[in-house]
């Protein structure tokens, strides 16, 4: 099981970005693991929020990270300037 991935939820194809490897002295995959961490936190945020305030904060914030993830994961944006 991943720990990434709290119980009862799917993986987005988000969360199968390759950490390592990537040649840029581990900046992007440092910036990606504290994402992944993040949107963990806020998952498990979501799941205990009480208001419809709190949910849409929490999910417009789950949007933010999807979007820097699917950012990152992009062909030529891994260092390529």
């Amino acid at each position: 099981m991943r720990k990434d991935i709290p119980d009862g939820q799917e993986p987005s194809a988000s969360t199968n970005i390759p950490t390592r490897g990537t040649g840029d002295g581990g900046l992007v995959s440092t910036v990606i693991e504290n994402l992944l961490a993040r949107k963990q936190k806020l998952v498990e945020q979501l799941e205990t929020a009480q208001t419809v305030e709190d949910r849409d904060r929490i999910e417009h914030q789950l949007e933010q990270i999807n979007t820097a993830l699917d950012f990152l994961d992009r062909p030529g944006s891994k260092g390529g300037r």
